[in-house]
């Protein structure tokens, strides 16, 4: 709830369920004199020493010891608890050791005496508790900047061109384990268990000299599998970081068919008009029949996505990381491109040319000239007449023949049929006098005669 708060966004799940934020979760501090990043992370159980638990304190600590202050967040109508104690000394330990802020955080402290509610939390011997409500918004912005009165100004930087790639598939299938194969650590938890990621996490990468923005997405499992409301939600933020990115991977396991799900996720996607790079993973170990099943089963299940280049990858092993990236390179490229209105007009001529539209009752469509009119993906605005009749499969055929000219290879095209109007279409016949009737009769009289 703070980091929504901070970032003025809903970039994190909020329910009443504690062990819902697993992994590190970064944003844009928002609202304050300056800006700041800030790092979401699960609930710390420093003494647990095995499954999920361990793997979310262990992001913990990733993030405390890259952080330059940190906030410990206790819950004021709970009280102080045992495990706020153990927290804190270790946190104690790590602000000391490194000499950054370590500030205390009464939270859930709305309508209640501030004083009353920091008191018990002067025990922990970390400063003055500072009560806010994350909720409602109270002492929020005092809390911030308190902290950020420690740091020198900085100016925020954006790149509008970093190539954002978002890693989509159903639960298990190695997603979490290619991001920290591409960034080198283990930046989200891989964890043998279907579910284990949940929020959608954006990890900046630079592979290769060149800066990317990764979105680590939850599985996808059928609807009719999606009970837990914690995980309705997860898929909400999976297709909200479709929509997000400019280029998906979609991710598949070699080891298992390509499946019903598989095809919706393609499907969204491609609705979505997003650019489109398909991994397969877990390719290491496998015999030659089991390969070619896969490919075949790919091209058979998949074969709307024909535009897109499709990839064998192992993301435990690193195998075909680089070829996969040339190809998001290309597919980002594509989905960006500019084309230029008399290459676009051409292009078009000459695939009518080739393919003239069908007939459209007693008349034929005329095209006259395309533009573009936007990209991610590229729209194709084609202005003519008659072209209200114009059958989807003659659409498809202008989308493939402009993918082809311009070399878009990995985004979807989107072509947009605009007819001219008629002026005269909704113009009223004109009422004429009795004199004007009378001279338009005269004058028909007169012509039958010079020509009797």
């Amino acid at each position: 709830m703070l980091f929504n708060r901070l970032t003025k966004t809903r970039d994190a799940l909020v329910a009443d369920l504690p062990g819902l934020t697993r992994d590190r979760h970064y944003g844009h501090g928002k609202g304050a004199s300056r800006p700041y990043l800030v790092v979401d992370t699960g609930g710390f159980e420093p003494v647990v020493t095995e499954g999920i638990l361990h793997e979310m304190a262990k992001q913990t600590l990733q993030a405390v010891a890259e952080a330059d202050a940190i906030i410990f967040v206790v819950d004021g109508r709970q009280g102080l608890t045992p495990q706020d104690k153990i927290i804190a000394e270790r946190l104690r330990r790590d602000a000391q050791g490194r000499g950054i802020p370590l500030i205390i955080t009464v939270n859930k402290a709305e309508g209640m005496n501030e004083d009353v509610v920091v008191a018990e939390f002067h025990e922990l011997g970390l400063g003055l508790p500072v009560a806010i409500s994350a909720a409602h918004g109270e002492g929020v912005r005092q809390l911030i900047e308190d902290v950020l009165v420690h740091f020198p100004e900085a100016e925020e930087t954006t790149d509008e061109s970093t190539p954002k790639i978002a890693i989509v598939g159903r639960p298990n299938v190695g997603k979490s384990t290619l991001v920290n194969r591409l960034v080198g650590e283990e930046r989200v938890i891989a964890f043998d268990e279907p579910g284990t990621t949940r929020d959608s996490i954006y990890i900046p990468l630079n592979f290769h000299g060149k800066d990317y923005t990764l979105i680590d997405t939850a599985g996808i499992r059928r609807k009719g599998k999606v009970f837990e409301a914690v995980e309705k939600f997860s898929v909400i933020k999976t297709l909200q970081a479709i929509e997000d990115a400019h280029v998906v991977v979609l991710l598949l396991d070699a080891r298992q068919e390509v499946s019903d799900q598989d095809a919706h996720i393609a499907g969204f996607i491609l609705e979505s008009g997003r650019a489109v790079v398909v991994g397969i993973n877990k390719w290491d170990n496998l015999d030659d029949y089991t390969r070619e099943r896969t490919k075949s089963d790919f091209d058979r299940k998949l074969h709307f996505l024909d535009f897109a280049r499709m990839h064998t990858v192992s993301a435990k092993d690193g195998m075909g990381m680089a070829p996969l990236f040339q190809s998001i390179d290309e597919a980002f490229a594509a989905a960006m491109a500019k084309l230029s209105t008399p290459k676009l007009t051409r292009a078009m001529m000459a695939a009518t040319a080739a393919h003239q539209p069908p007939m459209n009752g007693l008349h034929r469509p005329k095209l006259r000239y395309a533009h573009q009119g936007g990209h991610n993906p590229p729209v194709v605005v084609i202005h003519g007449s008659g072209l209200d009749g114009v059958a989807d499969s003659y659409v498809r055929y202008l989308e493939n023949s402009f993918r082809t000219a311009f070399k878009l290879r990995g985004t979807p095209l989107r072509v947009q049929l605009n007819s001219a109007h008629n002026p005269y279409a909704d113009k009223k016949p004109q009422v004429l006098t009795a004199s004007q009737e009378n001279q338009r009769r005269r004058g028909r009289i007169r012509m039958k005669r010079k020509y009797a």
